[in-house]
């Protein structure tokens, strides 16, 4: 039985840009777009074109670069209330950017449509049909779901109209976003399951897109993946606002390494995922992480001398996977806490 292959949808350069302490230029921006192509990233979310101009310029820029299969994608919201999508000027630069995918946010929770748009709950769903029909004339319709797992649990029918607006109007993919970060694995699972059977009959694909404000987002965006989701958005090392998002690095490892079935990347080898990890941190002048899983300097040391003299004979004793699988190293670390093989080792 063939592997299933599962898109990774990255948006460190909009998303993880929105992180405390991040700040990207032009050429921050364009370096790791190259990067990320290059090691078959599936799409690659390069910001809001309608915010700054340093969007506008990072989609004019990146046109002149073969990112072989990776597709590029432009971010913005549906139209504004009480005007045609053709002449809104978001969907205008969301055309401008000229990418082959757009991604398109709208609201599915009732009570952000009434109380934060100002609008009514038809008006919205207009206003979701009838940006996916004008964007879908120009590039392939993402449309992703905000707050859709409270807007799930506030108005169950509600939120699915919200997706049937966007799939009626030609999106191809339709992503159940964990705004707020608060859900848990078996409710992201169940919900994700009833979505897509609701959805049955369009010739739609579903993905996912969790915050960490849980410190879930990882273990929520699996339990999607579980539930029949073939697309997950997240950023590289979890960066992004609040506590971050779903950190690609482990989504991807977990998925090829921990998880059956599936296959991330076109099968390609992981092990450039510690250096792309270091590159992202160091681009962004951020420190990195010493205990983050898989790629984190400490993610393979080994201080204890019990431990130290268990691998020796048996590295899976206290090593879940080959460390070289994600491009890390084992370190043997020397304190009080040694033992004759820490000593021997090192």
């Amino acid at each position: 039985m063939s592997a299933k292959p599962i898109l990774i949808y990255d948006t460190t350069l909009r998303d993880g840009s929105q992180g405390e302490g991040v700040s990207f230029s032009l050429q921050d921006k364009l370096n790791i777009a190259e990067r990320l192509a290059e090691i078959g990233i599936d799409f690659i979310e390069g910001g809001y074109p309608l915010s700054n101009e340093k969007d506008v310029a990072f989609f004019r820029e990146i046109r002149k670069r073969d990112l072989g299969v990776t597709q590029v994608c432009a971010f913005g919201m549906t139209r504004r209330k009480s005007i045609k999508a053709a002449d809104d000027p978001g969907m205008q630069a969301l055309v401008a950017a000229e990418t082959p995918c757009i991604t398109l946010v709208g609201k599915t929770w009732d009570y952000h449509a009434t109380d934060v748009l100002r609008v009514t709950l038809q008006e919205n769903l207009e206003m979701i049909g009838e940006s996916a029909e004008f964007l879908g004339q120009h590039a392939t319709v993402i449309y992703d779901a905000e707050h859709f797992f409270d807007g799930y649990g506030a108005n169950p029918k509600y939120a699915i109209e919200t997706l049937l607006a966007a799939a009626s109007a030609g999106a191809r993919w339709l992503v159940l976003c964990d705004t707020n970060g608060g859900t848990l694995p078996e409710r992201i699972a169940e919900v994700t399951a009833d979505t897509i059977n609701a959805l049955s009959d369009y010739d739609v694909e579903v993905g996912i897109h969790c915050h960490n404000d849980g410190e879930l987002a990882v273990a929520n965006s699996l339990a999607a993946v579980d539930a029949g989701a073939t697309q997950v958005q997240g950023t590289i090392n979890g960066i992004g606002e609040r506590c971050g998002n779903a950190d690609l690095l482990s989504v991807m490892a977990n998925l090829a390494f921990k998880k059956s079935g599936y296959e991330v990347l076109g099968g390609q080898s992981l092990q450039h995922l510690t250096e792309l990890s270091r590159f992202v941190y160091e681009t962004a002048n951020l420190q990195w992480r010493s205990c983050q899983p898989f790629v984190g300097q400490s993610a393979f040391a080994h201080k204890g001398g019990m431990h130290v003299h268990a691998i020796n004979k048996a590295a899976k004793t206290y090593e879940h996977i080959d460390p070289t699988l994600v491009g890390n190293e084992r370190r043997i670390l020397v304190s009080e806490l040694s033992g004759r093989s820490n000593i021997v080792a090192v």
